[in-house]
This record gives C-alpha cells, sequence and structure tokens, in this order.
C-alpha cells in the first residue's frame, strides 16, 4: 500500500511562496526591507526557501548554484555601497577642512556682484586682447548708478575699484552692486571679457555641502575659487 507524501508547503517549479505575517503582509514588505537593501532579508528569503522544498521535487543544481551566485551578488552590492558611503564621508571631510583654510584669506571667485564697503568696490577684468571696455554698474534694486569705457590690456584678473561714485558724481551708499562689462578690439569687433570679485574669506558655513564660503556679504563655494591673494 503506498501512501502519499504529504507537503507542508507546495512548491511550483522549484520556488516557494513567501511566508505572511498574521496581518498577511509578505516578508518583503515588513519594515518597508527591501532585497537591495537588506542582506538580512535575502539571507532569510534562501533558508526559507530551502527549508519549504518539496521532497517530491528538489530543487535542481543548477538553480540553487544560481541563488548562490545570487548570494554573493548581493553581499559584495552592499559592501559596496558602504565603500561608497565612507568615500563621500571622507570627500566632504576633505572639502570642509579646505575651505577653513581659506578663512581671513582674499579670495578671487567667479562673479559680477561685490560690495561697497567705505565707498571701494573691487572686481577683476580678464580679457583675451587690447580692448576698450565698457562698463555699467547698477544697484541692488537694479538702477544703472554708473557708465564709463576704459582701455584694458589684455591679461587675467586685472582689477577695477570703484570709489562708490555715480556718473553724475554723486556718492552712493555702502551695499551689493554689479558690473556689466562688454568689450571690443581696435577694429570694433567685440571680444570676451569676464569678471570676477575679490574678496576676504569671513566665515564658512559647513553645515552646507559643498561648504559656502561668505565674501563681502555673498556665499560661493570652493569650486568657484579662481585664486588666493595673499
Amino acid at each position: 500500500m503506498t501512501t502519499a507524501a504529504t507537503v507542508a508547503s507546495p512548491v511550483v517549479s522549484g520556488t516557494t511562496p513567501l511566508p505572511t505575517s498574521s496581518s498577511g503582509s509578505s516578508l518583503s514588505s515588513t519594515s518597508g526591507a527591501t532585497l537591495a537593501g537588506n542582506f538580512q532579508t535575502f539571507l532569510t528569503l534562501l533558508t526559507t526557501q530551502l527549508q519549504n522544498q518539496n521532497p517530491l521535487d528538489p530543487l535542481d543544481t543548477n538553480q540553487f548554484t544560481q541563488q548562490l551566485v545570487q548570494f554573493a551578488s548581493v553581499e559584495q552590492q552592499l559592501k559596496t555601497n558602504d565603500q561608497l558611503t565612507s568615500l563621500v564621508s571622507l570627500q566632504q571631510t576633505a572639502q570642509s577642512t579646505q575651505a577653513l583654510g581659506f578663512v581671513g584669506k582674499t579670495a578671487v571667485v567667479d562673479g559680477t556682484t561685490a560690495a561697497l564697503t567705505n565707498s571701494s568696490a573691487t572686481w577683476e577684468l580678464s580679457v583675451p586682447t587690447n580692448s576698450n571696455v565698457n562698463i555699467s554698474i547698477t544697484s541692488s534694486t537694479g538702477q544703472t548708478v554708473f557708465t564709463g569705457n576704459y582701455a584694458v590690456n589684455s591679461g587675467s584678473n586685472q582689477p577695477f575699484t570703484w570709489d562708490g561714485k555715480g556718473t553724475d558724481g554723486t556718492q552712493l551708499p555702502d551695499g551689493k552692486y554689479t558690473m556689466t562689462a562688454t568689450a571690443t578690439d581696435g577694429s570694433g569687433n567685440s571680444v570676451g571679457v569676464t569678471t570676477a570679485v575679490a574678496g576676504v574669506v569671513s566665515s564658512v558655513d559647513l553645515t552646507q555641502s559643498p561648504p559656502l564660503l561668505t565674501i563681502g556679504g555673498q556665499t560661493y563655494t570652493v569650486n568657484q575659487i579662481q585664486s588666493i591673494v595673499n
């Protein structure tokens, strides 16, 4: 007399249903666990499947080998993610250390807005060839307060200091002012001109990533610094 074997948990094509909690939710959904982010979940799924194989239809060798490979791959991926997190943390620490070293030093950064302090504001002009540069300065409200034309030799980071007087000679109050510069060469052709701002780094905000440097009331990132002036 042949007795049929009783199977506690049937398997279809070598797979096993996920165990469920009393509320009916699957293991993969409990506590928001995911295979990619929880190595323990993957281990639990693998051991549960092995424990609940149909003894009349055991998992074939190829499938078992593939699962072991997946097991190793997931472990390596999680380790890689941990290492990348450590590298990011080290990079952020290095940026913070570098930024702190700029405090108290004069930095030249990309920008068009400078602070007029004690009737003096300075920009740095860079032109590729001897040019006639038209300069326009506007206030924080967008009003044009000064215009002028200047002959500028070719070169980088040539200082232009404004005394805070408007075109009509009126002394303007301290504050933030923005420069717009256009240039033409001796033949009247347009020439590219770039502006930068020079100022003392007064503070560093390490709560931001990347850290922010305060120069003349404006904030800049480390990668905006063109040079440090002693």
